[in-house]
């Protein structure tokens, strides 16, 4: 998978910033769905920040297409590349 080249450093706050790498990272290994509690876990984040964030993320990321997949015991997220 091509590496994205975001401008994430000029369109992004500090949570968001993290988010994104965080996506970034795993989506090159393969990963394409991502519980909110999880992240939240890895980032030192709450889920709720992570949620709320990635709600924001899915409608003014252009890189990443972000969707919020389903909810059994905390947010799922599908992410993948938009081409």
């Amino acid at each position: 998978m091509q590496m994205l080249m975001l401008p994430i450093l000029e369109h992004y706050n500090e949570t968001q910033q993290k988010i994104l790498w965080y996506l970034i990272g795993n989506l090159s290994t393969g990963q394409h769905y991502f519980k909110s509690k999880y992240i939240a876990n890895d980032l030192g984040l709450s889920s709720k920040e992570v949620g709320t964030n990635l709600g924001i993320l899915s409608d003014i990321c252009d890189d990443l297409k972000i969707t919020r997949w389903s909810y059994s015991h905390s947010t799922t997220w599908m992410v993948t590349q938009r081409s």
